[in-house]
């Protein structure tokens, strides 16, 4: 099994959204994303920065060797890195969610011996859980099976959308019970009877390296019980910020690449400027509603009634789509080149679409694409 090169050496942290350094690490992924579109690539190079930069510091809490950002704050972030680099952003996504469940689970174990490398970046951790949530459920049978034994939790099945699985020393799987109830494992993946198929080509982010982990009777020790057994485990704590403002935050972060390739345009290009000034008006407005919505109440929004996580996943889902698409066509021909960052937007903006999707959100988007007022 292929593992990443993590090893750090002494930098500078970020340790705020305003932080001048942010900018630097932007630029520094920015310029390294256009290799992100071959052939098995994998940002390996990307994440070590992040690394050193403190970035996976911003999540874990004080106690734990953490920064502990605030949301708000982490939003911003996270909005200021997907518009450099959306296939690295999506990445520190799942590893974020690994390191949160094992900081917040009943594993003291998982917690001391996995945390404190995993929040310096000298290893990687990823989560399978997308079959608790939004895919695969309408299957009448689990598609990861589980069964408690004295001592260890046998494991039969796959998990369908893996973030990294190659890379990582262990994945957060969610697996169902025989009665209905469900687990959270931080599973090793040298375990015996682990499988890591080889991650599908993607429309876009392909070296997000996202595909399917089997796994094969494999006796996962109790030590690495992280929730449950439990019905709906992922509505316990911690679990239950599956796809909430992280997801929008990323769309903004990609609309905002697209917005301001459109602005630049603009300058030389009069008929762009009225196009250019609605989608930052849009963007704004919808920045606003995440960070008070996020908890940040200087913030205002008198420009938007935006009210829920959902309501936000929509709007931030069809800025992307429509930013994207108004860059490719202010980049004419040359945008519909492989290579040109226009057409890639276009690519990475249909993965708001399909990624952690609930059926409100994906409901809402439909019909603005069938032209349905609701």
């Amino acid at each position: 099994m292929a593992t990443g090169d993590f090893s750090l050496i002494p930098a500078k942290k970020i340790t705020s959204p305003h932080d001048a350094g942010l900018d630097a690490l932007g630029a520094q992924l920015a310029e390294l994303s256009p290799s992100l579109d071959t052939a098995d690539a994998w940002p390996a190079e990307q994440l070590r920065l992040c690394g050193e930069a403190g970035v996976f510091e911003w999540f874990a809490p004080q106690e734990l060797g953490g920064q502990a950002w605030h949301e708000a704050d982490l939003l911003r972030a996270y909005v200021e890195l997907a518009a450099a680099c959306l296939t690295t952003t999506f990445v520190i996504t799942q590893r974020v969610g690994a390191m949160q469940r094992i900081a917040a689970g009943e594993s003291a174990a998982a917690r001391e011996e996995l945390l404190p490398d995993l929040i310096s970046g000298r290893t990687f951790a990823t989560v399978g859980i997308s079959h608790l949530t939004t895919s695969r459920q309408h299957l009448s049978r689990p598609v990861l099976r589980a069964e408690e034994g004295s001592g260890d939790f046998l494991l039969d099945g796959y998990s369908p959308w893996v973030t990294g699985a190659e890379f990582a020393q262990h994945v957060v799987l969610g697996a169902t019970l025989g009665d209905g109830r469900q687990v959270l494992l931080a599973v090793p993946t040298n375990l015996m009877g682990v499988r890591i198929d080889r991650a599908p080509l993607l429309v876009g982010l392909s070296a997000s390296r996202t595909g399917r982990v089997q796994l094969e009777q494999v006796r996962v020790p109790r030590k690495w019980l992280l929730a449950g057994p439990a019905h709906d485990v992922m509505k316990h704590g911690f679990g239950a910020r599956t796809g909430g403002h992280q997801t929008s935050a990323l769309a903004i972060g990609l609309a905002t690449s697209a917005i301001d390739f459109l602005q630049r345009q603009s300058d030389a290009r009069a008929e762009l400027v009225e196009p250019a000034d609605a989608l930052i008006e849009e963007r704004e407005a919808l920045m606003g509603a995440m960070l008070q919505l996020a908890g940040d109440t200087a913030v205002s929004t008198a420009q938007t009634c935006l009210t829920t996580s959902n309501e936000l996943r929509t709007r931030a889902n069809s800025l992307a789509l429509r930013a994207s698409q108004a860059a490719l066509a202010a980049a004419k021909g040359a945008g519909y080149v492989v290579g040109h960052p226009a057409g890639r937007w276009c690519r990475e903006a249909l993965f708001f679409l399909v990624w952690s999707c609930p059926q409100p959100v994906l409901h809402a988007n439909l019909c603005e694409l069938a032209g349905i007022q609701e």
